[in-house]
């Protein structure tokens, strides 16, 4: 689903997810004084928990989990996200796509307008996709659309964004020409960096158009309110075009980075909805509240990353499989997380459609033989119980972090005699580190934009932006080219399911284990659903009046 690093221990994400120079300015995000109107009354308020701080409330540089649940609900996309996660209509109202699968249609709504009141035209998503891909912007999702037309060689500095192959030939069209067909191209279009954005306001305000009271927005709900370190809110936009089916008055996102805690704040009746469900009280959890308990299967990885581009990982891919080899992950799934995740052997989780998840070659082997291998390769590497590998392994403070940090450092100290510093930092801190370079193994997870494999596997492509550990492969490379450029289904997925194979070869990653959708959900709340994608817009919720 939308992609994505991601902060929680659901935590992306991933997409994951997962980390922007806007982090640093978080602070003049708070809402001004005079600027914003104040909220309506609770009373018909979602009140919604979404885990650590957003980093970005524009949509095409926005890149975190947190940031795109917001936006879901400020924006909307050409497409959306059905409550199954197929592609629905949103600002487009149908599409149609060629013959060849090159050329799509997309055929806007006449009553779309921006919260100002303005009409939402197709120019405004050409002006938005090649902002997304132009290097001025410097979007980390800048090749989320590398199959459309030209947009490599933008990203790449080769070609103008104005030769982006989208157009409008008229105010409700848009026409975006691709390089190779993409059926999964409607579902990506939900994706929020693809969403448009009000030129007159970005004109006009620069960086500051995303701020409470300067935003113009075109989805279901408006921006009134960002206090950084507590809360995000939306009031209902009556100018949306569906705004007749909306049953909120509005929508308070709660940052609650500790789950132990939102899941407090839950009790205490101050939230209707939680980003995740805390590990450590999960029996009680399950005893207590299974009536409102959601755990359902989603596309999403949890996992270590190397720094490739530095001491003591790069260039050794012998020392980064003694390492993965070691880790007992179903241990850690039955004793550490205990909520249903799934091990992780490979990087594209299961239920992805028409493709089947590849596996570490030991996966199955009994861990005496993984052990052993590990201490041949950690000895080749250089190391020994004289001379232990040490290094810092950073995550962002929360429970299932540390509680995996420990459990892991465990398994290394205890089967190779390596030396781990654990160091617990806030997810923005995180973030930053891992921007600088200046980690040498981190923690983070990755959620898919959309339901294709091709979601995951571009994520370690040699030029994506958000390609955290550096990972670099010509051979990857050009098997994921291959495979963009090929139209028949089958050798498409062969050609995919070889990319990650090379891939894991490399261990250029460590992941741990695929994750699972956990929420508590409110009696009072009306219409949740579940799916893999784990999107759901505040839109289609209500809330039951209090007795």
């Amino acid at each position: 689903m939308a992609a994505r690093p991601d902060a929680r221990a659901r935590a992306a994400l991933p997409r994951a997810a997962l980390l922007l120079a806007a982090l640093a300015s978080l602070a003049g995000l708070a809402v001004l004084a005079g600027c914003a109107p104040s909220p309506p009354s609770t009373a018909n308020i979602l009140l919604r928990g979404n885990g650590p701080e957003p980093d970005s409330l524009d949509p095409q540089k926005a890149r975190s989990v947190e940031s795109h649940v917001v936006l879901r609900d400020l924006y909307e996309c050409l497409t959306a996200l059905a409550p199954d996660a197929s592609p629905a209509p949103g600002v487009a109202e149908s599409w149609e796509v060629s013959a060849d699968g090159l050329r799509y249609t997309f055929h806007l709504r006449d009553n779309a307008r921006w919260s100002n009141g303005d009409r939402v035209t197709s120019d405004d998503f050409v002006f938005a996709l090649r902002r997304l891909v132009d290097p001025a912007t410097a979007s980390q999702y800048a090749q989320l659309i590398d199959v459309v037309a030209q947009a490599t060689a933008i990203v790449a500095g080769r070609a103008a964004p104005e030769s982006l192959g989208v157009s409008a030939p008229d105010e409700t069209t848009v026409v975006v020409r691709l390089e190779s067909p993409a059926p999964y191209l409607p579902g990506l279009l939900s994706f929020p960096s693809t969403c448009p954005v009000h030129r007159p306001t970005l004109a006009k305000e620069g960086a500051r158009f995303t701020k409470p009271g300067v935003m113009v927005s075109n989805g279901a709900f408006r921006l009134t309110e960002w206090v950084p370190g507590s809360h995000i809110s939306a009031t209902r936009n009556h100018a949306y075009w569906n705004d007749a089916a909306t049953r909120l008055d509005g929508v308070k996102y709660l940052q609650i980075p500790d789950e132990s805690a939102e899941f407090t704040r839950y009790r205490a009746g101050d939230l209707h909805v939680t980003a995740v469900v805390p590990r450590g009280q999960y029996d009680l959890i399950r005893r207590d509240y299974a009536a409102q308990l959601h755990i359902a299967p989603q596309l999403g990885t949890y996992y270590y990353g190397f720094a490739l581009d530095r001491a003591p990982f790069r260039d050794a891919p012998g020392l980064r499989r003694a390492l993965s080899l070691v880790i007992d992950r179903e241990r850690l799934a039955d004793l550490v997380l205990r909520v249903g995740e799934l091990p992780a052997y490979g990087w594209v989780p299961p239920g992805v459609h028409d493709y089947s998840p590849q596996r570490f070659d030991y996966a199955g082997r009994p861990m005496s033989e993984r052990i052993a291998e590990a201490r041949r390769l950690y000895a080749a590497a250089g190391y020994s119980a004289a001379k232990p590998l040490r290094f810092e392994l950073r995550y962002n403070s929360g429970e299932v972090h540390g509680r995996l940090a420990v459990a892991i450092a465990a398994m290394w100290r205890e089967a190779l005699g390596v030396e781990v510093q654990l160091s617990a930092v806030e997810f923005r801190s995180l973030m930053a580190d891992i921007d600088a370079r200046d980690v040498q193994m981190f923690r983070i997870s990755w959620g898919g934009d959309y339901n294709d494999a091709y979601s995951f596997l571009q994520y370690l492509k040699s030029d994506f932006g958000i390609n955290l550990p550096r990972y670099a492969n010509p051979a990857y490379d050009a098997l994921l080219g291959r495979a963009a450029a090929t139209a028949d289904t089958a050798a498409r997925r062969a050609l995919l399911e070889e990319a990650e194979r090379t891939m894991l070869a490399d261990t250029p990653l460590l992941p741990l284990y695929f994750y699972v959708n956990k929420h508590l959900v409110s009696p009072r709340v009306e219409g949740w659903y579940d799916n893999v994608m784990n999107v759901v817009y505040s839109k289609d919720l209500a809330l039951r009046a209090l007795p």
